[in-house]
């Protein structure tokens, strides 16, 4: 079945068969969205992903199709994480623990977790539009609409995030 199938059926419907195969079929991106932007937490990554299924579920009926489900999914996924952020104060958690494992000895040879630690650095909405464009490969008008902002803002931010993480990945001895 296709994607649009499974939609209209999960929301006109609501069928909770046609909803699972959408949530096989984005579990794995949504739970890559969030683990790059907690850091590399695994199980926080799969509740937040879990919670953002359970809101699209709750939510299906009110899918419009005036953008891509992909697009409407994320959405969900980035005012999940944002919520959390402002309930945990998860961004100043990040931002600290950067800090402090800036200052120790941190293996050069190791990108992967240089990476995580520089872009834990970052300000929430820079990590997300880089998350999203690097990662999730996404165009910059989906991530506007992802994050209800104009592209313009998203450009600045990608700008911003993609100055910053070199900045930070200097420190770390990646000159190139």
């Amino acid at each position: 079945m296709n994607e649009t199938l499974l939609v209209s059926r999960a929301a006109l419907l609501g069928d909770k068969d046609a909803f699972g195969r959408l949530v096989t079929l984005y579990q794995s991106p949504v739970r890559r969205f969030f683990f790059n932007l907690t850091n590399g937490d695994e199980k926080h990554s799969k509740d937040l992903a879990q919670e953002t299924f359970i809101k699209a579920w709750l939510h299906i009926g009110s899918f419009r199709a005036a953008a891509m489900f992909s697009t409407w999914l994320y959405r969900i996924a980035y005012n999940v994480f944002c919520d959390d952020c402002r309930n945990r104060n998860w961004t100043s958690d990040l931002e600290e623990l950067a800090v402090a494992e800036a200052y120790n000895n941190v293996s050069a040879a190791d990108l992967k977790m240089d990476l995580r630690q520089c872009l834990a650095q970052l300000k929430a909405d820079e990590r997300t539009v880089l998350t999203l464009f690097y990662i999730e490969d996404l165009s910059i008008a989906r991530i506007a609409a992802i994050m209800n902002c104009p592209t313009g803002t998203v450009k600045s931010h990608l700008h911003r995030g993609r100055e910053n993480l070199a900045m930070y990945l200097k420190k770390y001895g990646y000159d190139q």
